[in-house]
């Protein structure tokens, strides 16, 4: 009942951390808009996963990269649901590429999801809630890599490392209309985005060495500190990463 009344949309939740969060929400009494690009199919596990707990969601497409859609994604939660209480930008993609090698419209791309997007969606939501006037909750999920460096994924780290200051910087900007801004950092979660590790035997055991806790994480826990950032428990939590990783920072700092 953590977010009864509440009203919350998350970008990219039809797979991994998005659809956790999503279906955790709905849990917690929030009714949820389950944003997703492309076919409307993707979104039929997590609708079936909320209905399973009798949550109230809305499938809506929107490209985050894209100003029209970001505007379109809030008109049609208004609609839906009457307000916005809570904005979480989970949507992202990476692609590893040898920095001297990689293209620039690759480059472009990645920084349009995972910086550009957010920005958009951090400037929209914000602008709804403070017409509102109830203050709000905006948690974006980034990385790990916001500090940690990972060769062959520069401009992955490079929007993480944006995203940090996106919302250190919104997060005093908007605190006097009692919206507060968070980062999520995962470490190694067990999502689709990296199956490729997960397949491979030696990588995959790579990075388990890396994890002082031993195990990859799960989405559910990642969702579980979304739930709080999102709650009335965190009023009074603004401006920060909480990293959710196993240990995985510490210990590379220490290498």
């Amino acid at each position: 009942m953590r977010l009864q009344g509440k009203v919350a949309v998350i970008t990219g939740a039809a797979t991994g951390i998005g659809q956790a969060i999503a279906v955790a929400f709905a849990e917690a009494c929030a009714a949820v808009v389950v944003d997703y690009v492309g076919d409307a199919s993707v979104t039929a596990d997590t609708l079936s996963k909320i209905n399973a707990v009798k949550g109230k969601a809305l499938a809506a497409e929107a490209d985050i990269s894209n100003p029209a859609d970001v505007n379109s994604l809030i008109l049609r939660t208004i609609a839906a649901f009457g307000k916005l209480d809570i904005f979480v930008n989970n949507a992202g993609i990476e692609k590893k590429i040898p920095f001297v090698e990689y293209p620039l419209n690759v480059w472009e791309k990645i920084i349009a999801v995972n910086l550009t997007g957010p920005f958009l969606c951090c400037q929209a939501a914000a602008r709804q809630m403070i017409q509102q006037g109830n203050g709000g909750r905006i948690i974006n999920i980034s990385s790990i890599h916001e500090d940690l460096p990972m060769p062959t994924n520069a401009p992955y780290c490079a929007s993480k490392g944006g995203l940090r200051m996106l919302m250190r910087t919104i997060a005093v900007e908007l605190a006097p209309h009692q919206i507060t801004v968070n980062n999520i950092g995962p470490g190694a979660i067990f999502t689709p985005i990296d199956k490729d590790v997960e397949s491979d035997p030696k990588l995959n055991n790579q990075i388990l060495a890396e994890i002082p806790l031993g195990r990859w994480g799960k989405p559910e826990e990642v969702a579980e500190l979304a739930v709080y950032l999102a709650s009335d428990a965190a009023a009074y939590v603004t401006g920060s990463t909480f990293f959710i990783d196993g240990g995985m920072l510490r210990n590379a700092g220490s290498l």
